[in-house]
This record gives structure tokens, C-alpha cells and sequence, in this order.
């Protein structure tokens, strides 16, 4: 029995070690339209002080960028809207990444750059891809682009067909802007981003979606689509994008939710309950690897929308998705990591 305890013991500490690291971690959204929101060192403490370990920022805050240094917390940087037309110059695509990427890294831990979050395409769409190529030839300057990756965040807007999922298919009108995109990302080995948010797709039409399947709480299958059975809209709709990146020509391009949330207030079905079931629930969902009835088994990628309520958004609903209010308190308790079993807000 002696002679059997070290190898028990040695089993059971990499079983140990497998458990505690396996599983997605679930990334944060950090917005910060706020003038009531702690300083950026502060929220990035927090981060930490929660096993935070991906974060998406919206655009290149220095004070954010300063204090993710040597955090190793996963960064998607942005590259905001009103920048893109400036970056269809290879030059100054250059300037951008050298100011706001090369200048913090390997400190800082960029996974994407995000070139643009939901354009339209009928305004400001042709300015995207052009502008990703370039940020991608200055990353491939610096021999950078197997480690950065360079893509574009899209909203369910450009979604044509949507039902059932297997259907999926973007717009026809949005073909000409979303198709070579695909095709960018694919040949770079990049990633799809995309803000899937369940709240309104369900606020569009209760009628014919139930809460429950909204909010991951429905006891069974709601739709079936061929042999595929859905218990919750996230699932859905995210089988829906992959169908349409698959129709697009994508083939199993990855896709990387950038944005999902649900708010506490301020909206219909906007309440602290509600708000509490869906970010517990499908942080748990993303920890737990399960993938979607299309393509189980892989992890999902994911971003909760957002870190903070932020009192200058507009309309009022958008001031309410924080995880956190202003003083830095939890809304609810929320497992962002299984990486050290037991970390979550309290």
C-alpha cells in the first residue's frame, strides 16, 4: 500500500492540475463611457482580482494598456470607427500599430485587433477590409502575424435567413462587404468576431420566443433542426453565424463572440433577475466547453458585455449591462475562470 502512495498521489495531483486548467475562460467587455467609473489601473486590478484573464477594449486607453502590462490578461484592442479611413494608408496603418501595439507588447498580451466594431456597410463599409490588410502587412512587417490577429467585430444586423440555424445566410445586399472579409480572415488564420446578444432577438419577438429559451433556463429541447435540438437562443443564434460564414465560403472559420450580455434595467425584460440568470449561465456555458450542436466539443470563445453600467451611453437600456456598478461591487456573483477552482465574485 506504501509502495502505491506516491502514484496515488501523483494521479491525483495532475488530475488536480487538468480540472483546474481546463475549460474557456470567459472575457469581459471593457467599456468606458462612465464619469463615475474607477481609474483604469483600479479596473484592471479588479480584473485581476476576479481571474479575469481576457479583456476586449474598444479602443488603444493608454492608462488601460499601461496597467495590463506583464498581467498576461488576454487583450482584443480596437481599432475605433472613426479611425478606419485613416488606416486605408499603409503608412499610417504602420504608425497605428507602433503606437498602440508594438509600444506595449509582449508586456501587454494582444490576441486580436479588432478593426472596426459593427460598420455598417452601407456606411463606412468599404473601408474596413482595406484597413485590416494594412494593420495585417505591418503586423507581417514585424513578423508578428501568427500571434495577432487581425478582424472586424459584425452585429446579427447583416443576418438575412436565420431560421432554422442549419439556414443561416448573411444578407444579400451585405454579401459584396462580408464575403471578402471571410475570405481575408480565412487565409490568415484569423477569426470571425461577432456581438450576439439573445436579449434582442427576444425583445424583437416574444411572441414566438419563450424567456426561458432566451435565458438558458428552458428544462428541454425548444427547436429542433433536423437532428439537432436547441435548449437555449445563444446556441442558435451562434449556429446561425457559423452556417453563414460557411455559405459565405468560410468553411469552419472560427468565431469569436465579442460582445453578449443582458441588461439589469432601463428596457423590456431588462431586470436584475433576468440579467443574473443569463451572464451566470452562459459563463458557465463557456467554461464548460461544450461548443453548440453544430460544432460541439469546440470552446466558444467568449466576451460578456460589459465590465461597468456606463451612465453616457444612449439609449437608456445601454447604461445597464454592467457586471459591476461604479463603486467596483459585484451585480452577481459570476465564475469568470476555472483556472483556481473557487475564484468568482463574491
Amino acid at each position: 500500500m506504501s509502495q502505491l502512495t506516491p502514484l496515488f498521489l501523483l494521479i491525483a495531483l495532475f488530475t488536480t492540475i487538468l480540472n483546474s486548467t481546463s475549460g474557456e475562460p470567459v472575457g469581459v467587455c471593457y467599456g468606458m463611457m462612465g464619469n463615475n467609473l474607477p481609474s483604469q489601473s483600479d479596473t484592471i486590478a479588479l480584473f485581476r482580482q476576479n481571474n479575469i484573464r481576457r479583456v476586449r477594449l474598444y479602443d488603444p486607453n493608454q492608462a488601460a494598456l499601461n496597467a495590463l502590462k506583464n498581467t498576461g490578461i488576454e487583450v482584443i484592442i480596437g481599432v475605433p470607427n472613426s479611425e478606419l479611413r485613416s488606416l486605408t494608408n499603409p503608412s499610417s496603418a504602420r504608425s497605428w500599430l507602433q503606437n498602440n501595439v508594438l509600444n506595449y507588447y509582449p508586456a501587454v498580451s494582444f490576441k486580436y485587433i479588432a478593426v472596426g466594431n459593427e460598420v455598417s456597410p452601407s456606411n463606412g463599409g468599404d473601408v474596413v477590409l482595406p484597413a485590416m490588410r494594412n494593420v495585417y502587412d505591418a503586423l507581417r512587417g514585424a513578423n508578428l502575424q501568427d500571434r495577432i490577429k487581425v478582424s472586424t467585430a459584425i452585429d446579427m444586423t447583416l443576418i438575412g435567413n436565420s431560421f432554422p440555424p442549419s439556414s443561416g445566410e448573411f444578407r444579400g445586399d451585405v454579401r459584396w462587404y462580408i464575403d471578402p472579409i471571410i475570405g481575408f480572415l480565412t487565409s490568415t488564420n484569423s477569426a470571425l468576431l461577432a456581438n450576439i446578444y439573445p436579449y434582442f432577438s427576444y425583445v424583437d419577438n416574444p411572441r414566438d420566443i419563450s424567456l426561458s429559451y432566451a435565458l438558458f433556463t428552458s428544462p428541454s429541447v425548444v427547436v429542433w433542426d433536423g437532428s439537432r435540438g436547441y435548449q437555449n437562443l445563444f446556441d442558435a443564434l451562434l449556429d446561425v453565424v457559423y452556417s453563414a460564414v460557411e455559405r459565405s465560403g468560410g468553411g469552419s472559420l472560427p468565431v469569436v463572440v465579442s460582445e453578449s450580455g443582458w441588461p439589469s434595467n432601463g428596457g423590456n425584460a431588462a431586470s436584475f433577475d433576468n440579467a443574473r440568470a443569463y451572464y451566470t449561465n452562459l459563463a458557465s456555458r463557456v467554461r464548460e466547453n461544450r461548443g453548440t450542436p453544430k460544432r460541439p466539443g469546440r470552446g466558444v470563445e467568449t466576451y460578456l458585455f460589459a465590465m461597468f453600467d456606463e451612465n453616457q451611453k444612449n439609449p437608456e437600456i445601454e447604461k445597464n449591462f454592467g457586471l459591476f456598478f461604479p463603486n467596483k461591487q459585484p451585480k452577481f456573483p459570476i465564475t469568470f475562470s476555472a483556472a483556481r477552482e473557487g475564484t468568482a465574485v463574491e
